[in-house]
């Protein structure tokens, strides 16, 4: 498909989603709520389809020497697909974020003032090989009364089809435009330039996937953009730490998934903690390569971290380790490294926690707790299209209701302004 055919395909996808966008706007949350019920149960019903499909992505990633954390991502099986519907059902029984009165006051002169949500219209959603966030990006949307344009990678094509397929499912069984939710048929790399210039049609893009494409997006967009940029995420173990406590979350934070945005990419510990070399060795044993600096490198099996270590997403069964002095060390080193991600504290001090708290500014802060949690999911979302690491409007996991902007509503009677 040459240039021009996906410059009309463009065109022709962005007015049908707008077309669908006014609708949605004003759709009754029951028809939203049964449309995403729908759904699921043709994902339950499309399970050895979908799971076909994606054996067939797979099989052609690995021709490529797709491996390792990217792999991962792409795979699906009865498990994750259990989650996906999982993931449907639970957003389908959110509460609708559209219409809800986020504040409301009185004025002296007699008007009453509403501030109230409202779609943002067409969202597009670029990604690379999660085939789940077809799903999860076009419930989310269409939860929040948008419209939504899914632009998958094409090492996950055959999987985002078959899913959207179902989704499709979903809407014509709830008497919902078909155009609510649409998959960019075709692979070729000028839809996407052609997204990021759909101003008038497209209202934000969320990018997920890594930092090349995240950075593409930032750099050619020319609509508002929700950054979801690396996760280069840290665990503090402070001297107050407790040690059973700091092994679990750390070992969890690295080694449950480490080709998610949420694990923890290097482990910082207090000069006063009298067990890193524990640490290091649970690390070890849960197959976790360490790459520690000072004197953790002389311990068993580690390697001499470099400089390029520290600021690294591995996405790999791999942490860069260094003591710190105090709580302030680690914020220094955060700062200087992290991507304003998900960052965990471990402690029972409170004070340490009160000032790792205040004074980093990351979007997921936590205490004695694994940076995994850092998922829409798990802070009862449902699901997420991202984790926004910027500071314009949503930030952390995107949700329904980060996905919907506000209007006014002001009524008096017959009040007019001196």
């Amino acid at each position: 498909m040459d240039s021009v055919n996906v410059t009309a395909l463009m065109q022709a996808i962005g007015a049908r989603a707008r077309a669908a966008a006014a609708e949605l706007a004003f759709a009754p949350p029951d028809a939203k709520r049964n449309a995403l019920h729908a759904a699921a149960d043709a994902i339950q019903t499309a399970q050895g389809a979908i799971l076909t499909a994606n054996t067939e992505d797979v099989a052609a990633a690995q021709e490529r020497g797709i491996s390792g954390a990217f792999l991962d991502r792409l795979v699906l099986n009865a498990d994750r697909i259990a989650g996906i519907t999982d993931a449907l059902r639970d957003i389908a029984d959110q509460d609708d974020p559209v219409g809800q009165v986020i504040a409301e006051w009185d004025r002296p002169n007699g008007l009453h003032i509403r501030r109230v949500r409202t779609p943002l219209g067409v969202v597009g959603v670029i990604y690379e090989s999660r085939p789940n966030v077809t799903a999860d990006a076009g419930a989310l949307c269409l939860k929040a009364g948008n419209a939504v344009i899914l632009r998958g990678g094409s090492e996950s094509a055959k999987s985002s089809a078959a899913i959207h397929a179902c989704l499709q499912t979903g809407l014509r069984a709830a008497g919902l435009p078909e155009d609510a939710i649409q998959l960019i048929p075709t692979q070729d790399r000028e839809a996407v330039t052609e997204m990021l210039r759909m101003t008038g049609v497209i209202d934000v893009i969320v990018p997920r996937g890594g930092k090349g494409l995240v950075g593409l997006v930032q750099r050619e967009a020319r609509v508002p953009v929700f950054a979801h940029l690396e996760g280069i995420n840290h665990v503090y173990v402070d001297a107050a730490a407790d040690p059973a406590m700091a092994e679990a979350v750390v070992v969890n934070a690295k080694a449950r998934r480490v080709g998610v945005c949420g694990a923890a990419e290097c482990l910082l510990i207090d000069d006063g903690y009298a067990h890193a070399p524990a640490l290091v060795a649970a690390l070890q044993q849960a197959g976790v390569e360490v790459r520690a600096e000072g004197d953790l490198a002389s311990l068993p099996q580690v390697v001499p971290a470099t400089a390029e270590d520290f600021g690294h997403e591995f996405l790999a069964p791999i942490i860069a380790v260094k003591r710190v002095a105090g709580v302030d060390g680690a914020i220094d080193h955060i700062r200087r490294f992290g991507s304003g991600h998900t960052e965990a504290v471990v402690t029972e001090n409170p004070a340490v926690v009160a000032r790792f708290f205040q004074r980093l500014d990351s979007a997921i802060l936590l205490h004695n707790a694994s940076t995994q949690f850092a998922d829409g999911g798990e802070f009862g979302m449902g699901g997420e299209i991202g984790i926004a690491t910027g500071k314009m409007h949503a930030r952390g996991p995107v949700g329904a209701e980060q996905l919907t902007s506000f209007k006014y509503l002001v009524s008096g009677q017959g009040t007019i302004r001196p």
